[in-house]
């Protein structure tokens, strides 16, 4: 089947209408038939990157993975402090998965909360907003699906065994070295062992200044067994160890001044994942996954060690007749963060869990009317464990915090195609999230200032969502066209260090609204797209958190941390032209406009400013090009120079420029022109 990039996502040209999909994919000599269920609900935006689009740019961090979607941002030039916003909600707010293994919480609010090896990744799933009961808990803000390669999906017809070798060259500035060995034990069951190291040196700007606590040292390994054990069974077991070390600021998301400390710093993930498939019949389509990750990170201004330890499972059926699907099933997740001096015992510590139980459908109604609707149940515990002073040994609060509620949430979505070319879409979801693990660092604040440690409210309530989502899509004549509108607002939502204290409270509204355009266009060879998204994120906070009233507050990454940033209208425009088969090259521009807003509420209200203060981010335009040549059966090369233009920016998706009010506080400048040679070799 013919596809069309479109964005970063992939669209059929002969099938737009189609909203269950099927995948035929060539292992060898075996053919495996896997049905994808695509949500109609919170369907307006979504979309896919496949390994191709990450190959193309060389993607060396999670901004290079989504660098052709308008709709997704990636702030901070430092890998680690990298975090991903959606609508302008961070992606805390988002459920992210890797092989169906959430990511949950972040051990440092200044640092990202997702790292990953793109090399790795087969295709990454975005929903935007809430959407569908599958989702999984808490994904108020939409959902990331990560899929990682195994065996079969690098294996040529006919191979039992086969390598591959990989050199990456940075100018700016760094390499990376990947090996990968893979091989069937039988015709159905295959094994893949994967190790790259990638040595950074400090970067440099679009001015050539030097970008400090940049430069770290990464390791990844990754060990996959995958494929069926029986007549339609299907396991698949891996195994992710990543290291990562390097010299950071206090606060790796701000930027560096030249002169200023760098600690030495590690962060470390492990994540062992199962998943079984059992597809027996229509009625009986089971799938199940259970996860186990343990993270840490330590440096600092006084070595500090936070640790998360997460497990989970998830299992579920889809039963299917002529016209209706069914997906029903159940999940639990449990999330632990312990933290303190990396020297002595971890005497503050957080727990959450949260067990669902959902029931999704799809039904047929007409060839051309197709419903969506389902009903999600989710029940949220969360504990805090009683607080010791490091010195004294006196608990820090009275007593341990504690909650546990539970909510139930609805969707409903319509897709009609109201013509061969035609197709109009109309969705409501709802989503919820209990009291989740706090952030490590925060946990144990007191030993970087001295100020009291956020506790939990004894009010506090579930955050809730509802998502309204249009759309009116065209398709024809080697033409894709979309249009949708979306509106999604999260009540009560949870926040601390809001208004001077230091207590998780129910803050107020968050409302994001925005629009959404994507075109994309083949013309024999050539591939064109045009993508254009303007979000806005606005808190509408409780009044008595304030000494001033308040209507709406524009979300930035410096008050609202954890939260969400403020980001311009982005066009993204680019294309693609295929020589040969063996030859090919693209070009692609992002433009992000210019955008003024309104801060420092809560510094004005704390008395460290006299007013309120506008922040202003500059407009900015980056030319990114690339080329690939499959020299040799065996040896491909790929060219890419991103930010051509050397242009001088900080991503919108940063933390913003506040130096006239606070000098230190100023976000990170991205990376100047970076040619980017790879060379692969595979036997």
């Amino acid at each position: 089947m013919n596809k069309l990039i479109f964005t970063g996502a992939v669209f059929s040209l002969f099938s737009p209408a189609l909203f269950a999909q099927t995948a035929d994919v060539e292992n060898g000599d075996k053919e495996e038939k896997q049905i994808e269920r695509i949500s109609v609900v919170g369907a307006a935006t979504n979309f896919s990157v496949t390994a191709d689009d990450i190959e193309q740019f060389q993607a060396n961090d999670l901004a290079d993975i989504f660098r052709e979607s308008p709709s997704v941002s990636v702030g901070g030039s430092v890998g680690v402090a990298q975090k991903i916003y959606i609508r302008g909600l961070e992606d805390a707010y988002l459920n992210v998965t890797v092989d169906g293994a959430q990511q949950t919480s972040t051990l440092f609010h200044h640092i990202g909360r997702v790292t990953l090896d793109p090399d790795l990744l087969k295709q990454i799933d975005v929903q935007a907003g809430a959407g569908e009961a599958t989702s999984g808990p808490g994904a108020i803000g939409g959902s990331i699906r990560f899929k990682t390669k195994d065996a079969q999906d690098l294996l040529r017809s006919n191979e039992q065994f086969g390598g591959r070798l990989k050199a990456n060259n940075f100018s700016n500035d760094g390499t990376r070295y990947s090996g990968t060995l893979y091989g069937k034990l039988n015709d159905s069951f295959g094994l893949l062992g994967y190790f790259s190291t990638v040595d950074r040196n400090t970067m440099e700007d679009g001015d050539g200044n030097k970008i400090y606590g940049t430069a770290a040292d990464q390791d990844l390994t990754f060990l996959k067994a995958s494929g069926d054990i029986a007549t339609n069974h299907y396991v698949s077991l891996s195994f992710e160890q990543r290291d990562e070390e390097g010299e950071f600021s206090a606060r790796p998301n701000w930027v560096v001044p030249e002169g200023s400390p760098l600690y030495p710093s590690a962060a470390k993930r492990d994540t062992y994942v199962a998943n079984y498939r059992f597809d027996h019949s229509d009625a009986v389509y089971l799938k199940a996954t259970a996860y186990q990750t343990s993270s840490s990170f330590r440096g600092g201004r006084f070595d500090w060690l936070a640790e998360i330890d997460t497990q989970g499972f998830d299992i579920r059926n889809t039963s299917e007749t002529l016209n209706h699907s069914f997906t029903y099933g159940i999940d639990y997740r449990s999330d632990e963060v312990e933290s303190g001096p990396a020297a002595g015992p971890k005497e503050n510590a957080e727990e959450s869990s949260v067990l669902g139980a959902y029931a999704q459908a799809h039904s047929q109604i007409t060839p051309d009317i197709l419903l969506s609707y389902g009903v999600r149940y989710d029940d949220y515990d969360f504990q805090q464990q009683i607080l010791l002073d490091e010195y004294s040994g006196e608990p820090v609060t009275d007593t341990a915090s504690g909650l546990d509620d539970s909510e139930l949430s609805f969707n409903a979505g319509l897709s009609y195609q109201l013509s061969p070319a035609w197709k109009f879409g109309l969705s409501y979801a709802e989503a919820a999230r209990g009291k989740e693990i706090g952030d490590g660092f925060t946990l144990d604040e007191f030993l970087y200032d001295g100020s009291d440690i956020p506790v939990v409210a004894g009010d506090v309530v579930p955050e809730t969502v509802e998502n309204i989502e249009t759309s009116i899509e065209y398709s024809a004549n080697n033409l894709n066209a979309k249009f949708s509108v979306y509106q999604s607002t999260i009540h009560d939502v949870i926040f601390s260090g809001f208004a001077g204290n230091s207590i998780y409270n129910n803050i107020g509204d968050v409302e994001s609204t925005g629009v959404e355009f994507n075109l994309a266009y083949r013309w024999n060879s050539l591939d064109m797209y045009l993508g254009f998204s303007s979000a806005d994120s606005e808190l509408s906070p409780r009044n008595d958190l304030y000494t001033e009233n308040y209507d709406s507050i524009d979300l930035n990454a410096y008050e609202f941390n954890g939260l969400g940033n403020s980001r311009g209208n982005t066009f993204v425009l680019g294309a693609d032209y295929f020589v040969t088969n063996d030859l090919s090259f693209g070009f692609n521009v992002t433009q992000v406009d210019d955008i003024h807003i309104n801060t420092l509420h809560q510094s004005l209200e704390n008395g460290w400013t006299d007013s309120l203060y506008t922040l202003e981010k500059p407009s900015y335009t980056v030319v990114d090009l690339y080329g690939a040549w499959d020299v040799t059966h065996n040896v491909s090369v790929n060219l890419a120079v991103t930010n051509l233009l050397d242009e001088l920016y900080i991503n919108h998706s940063s933390v913003g420029d506040y130096s006239e009010v606070f000098p230190t506080v100023v976000g990170p400048y991205e990376a100047g022109r970076d040619v980017r040679l790879s060379v692969t070799y595979d036997f």
